[in-house]
């Protein structure tokens, strides 16, 4: 079980009690789990219980004991217990299942990791300027919350900078031009969402000729919309110092592990041996990377994206020194290795994914 199912299961526990009549509250959106911190109980931790207190009137501990009726049978969870004012601590089924059930789950869904259905009632209209940030920005959005199952069109001022029509090379496209009200065909009542990321100060035409699509992209997304966007070369420089080049080196490193191992005749599995602790920051950013697209999406942020994908680029760095999924000399491959190589190849499948969702290529080899 995935943090991300784990939180579909207690969301699910809450609308069952509900239903029942247990609970007369409004079922939150959502619900977040956490690892659990040093010195707690359990793996994972849900403070719900807290959050549906006060509408339920009803003390958080009832509460928490009612939704722990609904959970505890759950398959995948081996107990709920209750902490403090009325927190549920869940420990799953057996140590390493929630690792491989993670990977698995990689390797199934691919670069669609991450995707859902969480925004899939929801028809929205985006609006921005006739600016090269802002129709980046605006097309990034459109992929995060198209992942998550909204409907989605965007519509663009009538005047703005000159070369639009690089945005092309961008990988851009608008829905329809001119000042609102531009309605949507599915829903003309949807309100427009304005998007109105600070200014690049530069043109189209102008980012391509100096940094390219990739570079331009990125330097565009990478920060938060209100921050000014650091368009220099740097984006350019082949070197760790640059966020870009690192997380597309660590997926080009993993694809020429890929390549390494099947030279040497083995291939991946996830449930070949327990992973080392070194493996645990990269095995936790990857099984968190569901929520992040979600936040990303709810929130209209591709920057929580880029951030994801560099914090998944160091931690697959550090896991790579420390446990190096390749034997070497006169090593045999083991059934570390294999495991190891599930881990650097789930890794480069979130790098690829995130890296599209941006709009970004990731090349193979560099």
């Amino acid at each position: 079980m995935t943090p991300a199912d784990l939180s579909r299961t207690v969301l699910h526990a809450v609308h069952r009690a509900v239903a029942e009549n247990a609970l007369r509250a409004p079922v939150p959106a959502r619900v977040r789990v956490e690892r659990t911190r040093p010195g707690g109980s359990g793996d994972y931790a849900c403070a719900v219980a807290l959050q549906l207190a006060g509408d339920a009137g009803l003390p958080a501990l009832e509460v928490a004991r009612i939704l722990r009726e609904r959970v505890a049978a759950e398959p995948g969870i081996g107990r709920v217990e209750i902490t403090g004012p009325g927190f549920l601590s869940f420990t799953l089924d057996a140590p390493g299942d929630s690792d491989r059930a993670v990977l698995d789950a990689v390797r199934e869904q691919g670069s669609a990791y991450g995707h859902g259905g969480a925004l899939r009632d929801e028809v929205l209209q985006f609006h921005h300027a006739r600016e090269v940030r802002a129709a980046v920005t605006a097309d990034a959005v459109r992929r995060l919350v198209v992942s998550q199952g909204a409907r989605v069109r965007i519509s663009c001022e009538e005047a703005g900078e000159a070369g639009e029509a690089e945005w092309g090379l961008l990988g851009v496209t608008v829905d329809a031009y001119g000042t609102p009200p531009v309605t949507s065909p599915a829903d003309p009542s949807a309100p427009l969402i304005p998007i109105r990321p600070v200014p690049a100060g530069a043109t189209a035409a102008e980012l391509l000729e100096r940094l390219g699509p990739d570079a331009t992209r990125w330097g565009l997304l990478r920060p938060a919309s209100h921050d000014r966007a650091p368009l220099g070369d740097d984006l350019l420089v082949q070197g760790e110092a640059n966020p870009l080049f690192l997380v597309r080196y660590a997926y080009a490193r993993t694809r020429a592990l890929t390549r390494g191992a099947a030279a040497l005749g083995f291939t991946s599995a996830a449930d070949a041996a327990p992973y080392e602790s070194p493996a645990r920051p990269l095995l936790d950013l990857l099984a968190d990377h569901p929520r992040v697209l979600l936040a990303a999406a709810r929130h209209r942020a591709p920057d929580r994206v880029a951030r994801q994908l560099e914090a998944v680029a160091h931690a697959f760095f550090d896991f790579h020194d420390s446990c190096p999924p390749l034997p070497s000399g006169d090593e045999k491959p083991s059934a570390a290795h294999r495991s190891r190589l599930a881990l650097a190849e789930a890794a480069g499948t979130v790098l690829a994914g995130g890296l599209s969702l941006l709009g970004i290529r990731a090349p193979a080899h560099l």
